[in-house]
């Protein structure tokens, strides 16, 4: 294979940093002025250069030569050396810089005094560290000839081949899995029970043959609604079987809240009472726990629930199903025209199918030799996309990696091809993941900030800033599938054989603390992680000392309100960690103090010290003159910033959100080259704070908090809002704020007009009458999310209808809003992308003027609070899946019919505390609704329907009636056949109810 085609080394990613370094001005300015020698630096770079040029052969032989594999490992120890010694060069430079900027006077005499004394051992230090780092690496180059290892073609760091940044849809539909799925389906829905509860089926397969997405397709199919499940729940075990861990997760799942229960026998009991006498499904995907007596310990609550029950599981090896005596569903390799449908449907691009015969063969000879896993038939696929030449397929068929056995690699071929093909820097970044845990989901903004962290994301001459440069590298690889998007949330996870191939490549440099991992690390390790989880089994920070050069420290954490606790020191840790770049002590209750000694970290990039109990920062830490990232969010005792912050020079990220910080440092304008702020406080004298902020470069994110503060419109101008390219920007005045000028609080709010690429936009607090232009007049074409909050002089809304990308818009607490008109919607096709929509707390909001179009893609509307508004208003709102009213909305004595037929379309309604209404009533047939919840309605007494519930809402399957003690009506004919197990009433009803569902039923319905 010509080594031109392939992405390049991971090694030659590392190299390139070091490339970068020694072909700056900088260092060799640096060099004459200390009269270093000079032949050092184009000595270092040349042994670099001929290192690099074997590192590709190195890195494919490695796979079935263990020498090769051990000198690559040695060859990386000494890169990683000689990158940390250009490091403590960087910090000198970037040190003298700082203090020549800032203290100017004193900078002649210092100088002077650091030539006579630090100089001359800062001297020695660098020239024998180089030496020594020479000798290293020309004592490894001299090894090629024994290691047969040849030169390769391959220069550069591989980023002139841009991965397509298009990412993939989700695909909708498995293929190839019809038989299985419609298998598991019947065995869900089937009415045949077991003796041993609950009934138990696992799908058994070796990875990558889809068992998990399987198991989604399952879960989620219209079909299994026939079984009348109570409970749905899923849980994703991975490798990680603790018996309370697992069975708090199960309890978690099935109620949706977090439980920090620590003793098993209170989870136990929690759990059997949710589960007791109701059929629940429950999904145990990733189960990898072979010791039945584990087992059988998790089990135990989950044998009360009602016959019926099924547990589904997804498991590599039949012993583990053996174990949980478990009926076991085999699932096989894809039937080759299956397979086709996989690799095509991500080989060529959308509707391209049109390929010449020779390419057809090629790739079906790929197909072949991905062994019917739809993993790595993607996998290949997506690399394929990106190739467009029938030179480059072939290179992929003939490839040796096609070749390895389990012997050689446990991963599969197919995926290693793709990342042995991502360029180098590429696969940098995706090597850093094997700090995850298996199933861990990630934020994309903080990984790239993580990567940031260890200089991954360097571009050329840096023409481009390197936030912009970690999207891109994300996109890339969440487009090669090597990254996929979580079920919940903004979050993305990694397959598990991917994190095993991360894990793989990384294995020289990564090390992810398990419990049954004991002694110390590896002394070659450079990132360090731990789950929080098993944080008993981390002894402090003794197993880090033979780790000398450790650069990342990251404490693993199972939600963001987790914490954790160390017995040891922390301040020992700062002694033996000298070359760290990240360190995050997030959620660590123990923390406290900083210690003066953490100046000494000079390479450190990243410090994340949030949730912690500090109450200040020492004035040492601004000399970490390399600090790009510094979050201090949730540190409730921290009253202020160090003085001299400004001093951070190269700091791009801030956050100190959630402390008792109120005001910004002196000469804060200076950091030029922060990108995050939040918040900035304006200070009462406005015109100095915001001129400091305008000369602020900022992207990303921006919150400004004591907008009151600034009495001049002309100062808003000043912080030059509308020239920093914010993603996210928040506006907050002080609650208690009287405004003095309406006109005045309105021009302020004009001149802080944002970027037109502004996505998320909240207002708190405002204390105009009306909003300026700018929040309605489609300036923010990208605006996605609207929140506008307390804004309580406001007589009326702007034309919001008109913001073309909207998606959710929240309005609270507008307590000068009586009538919402015609002026909200600005034009017949208003809100044309708006899908959720919220109204809290809007006390004298009366009337609210709407058309069946205002509206044409909503799909959840919530009225909170809101007592005066009237039901008629909302019947031409259509919303197609949940209405929320609660809270005295709606509330007057007039008001006692809630009419459901305004709301056809309607999937789900949930009415909380309306205190007037006694009746709900339905003229016609209500074909959509399948979730009805009324809870404290005092005066609610019956439903006024003209037929019985079961002809008037075929689709309902729960309904829950909760603190209504008036209810004294139910239809002749009892409820919904699809409900009877699935139903919640409070006690005063029970009579009332068994009566209507029979006295079979009441045990599992009863809610006290």
């Amino acid at each position: 294979m010509a080594a031109e085609l392939v992405g390049g080394a991971l090694l030659s990613a590392f190299l390139q940093v070091s490339f970068d370094r020694l072909a700056s001005p900088q260092f060799l300015h640096f060099f004459r002025g200390r009269k270093l020698d000079e032949k050092l630096l184009s000595n270092l770079n040349s042994m670099l250069h001929s290192i690099n040029a074997l590192a590709d052969d190195a890195e494919l032989k490695q796979l079935t030569d263990p020498q090769v594999k051990a000198w690559l490992c040695d060859v990386k120890e000494a890169v990683f050396d000689a990158e940390d010694l250009l490091g403590e060069i960087d910090y000198e430079l970037t040190r003298c810089q700082v203090e020549a900027q800032f203290e100017p006077q004193t900078f002649t005499s210092k100088v002077s005094n650091f030539f006579n004394s630090t100089f001359t051992s800062f001297n020695r230090k660098i020239e024998s560290g180089m030496k020594e780092v020479l000798e290293k690496l020309e004592y490894l180059a001299n090894q090629k000839g024994a290691l047969g290892l040849k030169e390769g073609t391959y220069s550069g760091d591989g980023s002139g081949s841009k991965v397509p940044s298009s990412s993939l849809v989700v695909e909708s539909v498995v293929y190839g899995r019809d038989a299985d799925k419609d298998i598991i389906i019947n065995w869900l829905t089937s009415e045949t029970d077991n003796s041993n509860q609950p009934s138990i089926l696992s799908i058994v397969g070796m990875g990558g043959l889809g068992k998990t997405t399987l198991a989604q397709h399952v879960y989620n199919d219209r079909n299994i609604e026939d079984a009348k499940f109570d409970i749905k729940a899923w849980v994703c075990v991975s490798d990680h079987f603790h018996v309370l861990t697992v069975t708090r997760t199960i309890l978690e799942a099935v109620t949706d809240k977090t439980d920090d229960s620590g003793n098993l026998e209170m989870v136990h009991k929690k759990l059997k009472g949710k589960l007791s006498g109701k059929k629940f499904l429950l999904v145990l995907d990733d189960v990898w726990n072979e010791r039945r007596e584990e087992w059988e310990a998790v089990r135990t609550p989950l044998s009360y629930g009602a016959p019926g029950s099924r547990i589904l599981v997804t498991t590599r090896g039949e012993k583990v199903a053996s174990n949980m005596r478990s009926k076991v569903h085999l699932l096989k390799q894809l039937e080759e025209d299956e397979c086709w449908k996989v690799f095509a449907n991500h080989a060529f691009k959308d509707g391209d199918h049109e390929f010449n015969d020779e390419l057809k063969v090629i790739g079906r000879r790929i197909v072949e030799k991905c062994d019917g896993l739809p993993l790595a038939l993607k996998s290949i696929g997506c690399l394929l996309r990106t190739k467009s030449s029938i030179s480059d397929w072939k290179n992929i068929m003939e490839s040796e990696i096609w070749e390895l056995t389990k012997e050689d690699s446990e991963i599969i071929p197919a995926l290693f091809l793709s990342y042995r093909y991502l360029p180098s820097h590429l696969k940098r970044c995706f090597a850093y993941c094997a700090l995850f845990p298996k199933d861990y989901e990630f934020v994309k903004e903080e990984l790239i900030l993580m990567w940031m962290a260890q200089n991954f994301l360097q571009s050329p001459q840096q023409i481009r800033h390197p936030e912009e440069v970690g999207e891109e590298y994300f996109n890339d690889l969440l487009s090669m599938s090597f990254f996929q998007h979580s079920s919940f949330g903004r979050c993305f996870v990694m397959h598990d054989l991917l994190n095993d191939l991360a894990k793989l490549v990384s294995v020289d440099f990564c090390f992810m603390l398990k419990l049954h991992k004991g002694g110390c690390i590896p002394n070659k390790t450079r990132h360090f992680s731990f789950e929080v989880r098993d944080v008993e089994g981390f002894d402090g920070f003794g197993i880090l000392s033979d780790a000398k050069r450790l650069r990342s420290f990251l404490p693993i954490l199972e939600n963001r309100v987790s914490e954790w606790h160390i017995k040891n020191s922390i301040h020992d840790l700062f002694s033996k960690i000298k070359f760290i770049r990240m360190l995050s002590f997030y959620g660590c209750l123990d923390l406290i103090e900083v210690s003066d000694s953490i100046c000494d970290l000079k390479h450190l990039h990243s410090l994340d010290l949030s949730g912690t109990g500090i109450q200040k920062l020492p004035d040492s830490i601004c000399l970490l003159y390399n600090l790009l990232i510094l979050k201090l969010n949730f540190c409730l005792n921290l009253e202020e910033l160090p003085l001299n912050l400004h001093k951070l020079t190269k700091l791009r990220c801030l956050e100190f959100g959630y402390t008792k910080v109120t005001k910004m440092p002196v000469h804060f304008g200076e950091l030029k080259n922060l990108q995050v702020l939040n918040p900035f406080f304006v200070d009462r004298n406005s015109e100095v704070s915001t001129k400091q902020l305008g000369g602020l470069n900022l992207h990303g994110r921006l919150s400004i908090n004591d907008v009151q503060n600034i009495l001049n419109p002309l100062d808003a101008l000043e912080a030059n809002v509308k020239d920093k390219h914010l993603v996210k920007l928040e506006l907050k005045w002080k609650s208690n704020h009287i405004p003095y000028d309406p006109r005045k609080e309105k021009k302020v709010l004009e001149n802080l007009q944002p970027h037109k690429h502004l996505e998320r936009l909240f207002i708190w607090n405002y204390s105009g009458i009306e909003f300026p232009s700018w929040v309605f007049d489609n300036s923010l074409s990208n605006l996605v999310f609207l929140k506008l909050e307390n804004c309580k002089h406001c007589l009326c809304l702007p034309p919001i209808g008109l913001l073309s990308s909207l998606k959710t818009l929240i309005i609270r607490g507008l307590d000068g809003i009586v009538r919402i008109g015609a002026e909200f919607y600005g034009s017949n096709s208003s809100f044309a992308c708006l899908e959720r929509l919220s109204f809290y707390d809007m006390k004298e909001w009366e009337e609210w003027e709407c058309k069946t179009t205002s509206f044409p893609r909503l799909q959840e509307l919530s009225v909170n609070r809101c007592p005066k508004l009237k039901d008629t208003h909302l019947k031409k709102v259509v919303v197609s899946e949940e209405l929320r009213i609660s809270g005295n909305s709606m509330d007057s004595e007039t008001l006692t019919i809630f009419r459901l037929d305004f709301f056809p379309m309607l999937c789900s309604l949930l009415l909380n505390g309306c205190k007037s209404i006694r009746r709900i009533s339905q003229e016609y047939a209500h074909n959509h609704l399948m979730y009805l919840r009324i809870h404290d309605f005092p005066e609610f007494k019956s439903f006024l329907f003209p037929k019985p519930m079961q002809i008037m809402f075929p689709s309902l399957t729960m309904l829950h009636i909760t603190n209504c003690p008036q209810v004294e009506l139910f239809l002749d004919g009892g409820l919904p056949l699809n409900i009877k197990k699935n139903v919640s009433f409070m006690f005063k009803t029970y009579r009332l109810l068994e009566r209507e569902l029979g006295s079979q039923h009441m045990s599992s319905t009863l809610v006290y």
